[in-house]
């Protein structure tokens, strides 16, 4: 029975982990989050490697405050470099296969045309860097491991930009949103099954398990406005959203005005069928009223 160690299990991606874990039996699932495993801590996180010996680690933790790393780089560092650094060192030279999760902000957002992995990262933000440093503590200290890059992620857990968008929506009534960052939301549930698959794939022996740099998003290019504007049409909510400038909101960190990855790579390589973003957005946002709808309760 395979162990597959889930870090960062209560935020998006890793609650829709959790939500299909049963999908897979035979399998031993341990999700932790802070209060069960602080990997930040190198000593806390090679004794509870050493105590489960998992055959795979996903690690899904972040620290994914954007606008507050610009001042808060020592945490933002420790979080998604030095925990990433703790966990490939603690698994180094073993089997284990190790997935840890990256994001888009690692590219200046400059190109047009989207990003594969071959091309140079160069990140704006402190955020980014701070992402940036962790792909390269994964890579440099297990040989096991692979990093997958995401964007605008999004899921009926935790907080993002859907639910924003949804609450602000029905609070005014009036939105508004930049219309010149452009880049593909990604619904988690569609990450997670693609990571299940790589994962399961992998221990069937239907591929083989090629570490390295992956990119995944849903399919598909959008502005944020665009984004916004599907969401209230498919939530049936009346708002009027507006296209705006990015030089008119004062963001502390700069943002990627084009941040579209190519996902060639992992769709050829594990046999991935990546749907379009709008139809996992008509998903996603039934379980969102759902949500809300039981915390009403």
């Amino acid at each position: 029975m395979a162990t597959i160690l889930i870090t960062g299990g209560n935020g998006q991606l890793g609650s829709e982990l959790k939500k299909i874990s049963g999908q897979f039996s035979g399998y031993n699932f341990i999700f932790t989050d802070i209060a069960e495993l602080d990997i930040s801590d190198p000593t806390a996180s090679n004794n509870f490697i050493a105590a489960n010996k998992p055959e795979w680690i996903i690690n899904c933790a972040a620290y994914n405050a954007v606008d507050k790393a610009e001042t808060d780089f020592e945490n933002a560092l420790k979080i998604n470099a030095g925990a990433v650094k703790n966990i490939a060192v603690a698994i180094s030279g073993t089997a284990t296969r190790f997935i840890h999760i990256s994001t888009d902000y690692v590219f200046d957002g400059n190109n047009h045309r989207p990003y594969n992995e071959e091309n140079q990262p160069s990140p704006s933000t402190r955020y980014g860097q701070s992402k940036l440093q962790g792909e390269k503590e994964a890579l440099e200290h297990h040989q096991g491991s692979m990093v997958i890059r995401t964007s605008w992620l999004y899921s009926s857990f935790g907080s993002n930009f859907v639910k924003t968008i949804i609450a602000k929506a029905i609070e005014t009534g009036k939105l508004n949103v930049v219309f010149d960052q452009v880049g593909t939301p990604t619904y988690a549930a569609d990450l997670a099954e693609t990571i299940m698959t790589i994962v399961s794939g992998t221990i069937k022996n239907k591929f083989p398990f090629v570490p390295g740099l992956y990119h995944y998003s849903n399919e598909g290019v959008c502005s944020w406005y665009d984004f916004a504007k599907a969401i209230t049409d498919i939530a049936g909510i009346e708002c009027r959203v507006n296209p705006v400038l990015s030089a008119e909101f004062n963001s502390i960190a700069k943002r990627p005005f084009y941040s579209v990855m190519d996902k060639s790579k992992i769709k050829e390589r594990y046999n991935v069928e990546i749907p379009h973003w709008s139809d996992s957005l008509k998903k996603c946002i039934p379980l969102i009223f759902n949500t809300i709808n039981h915390e009403r309760i």
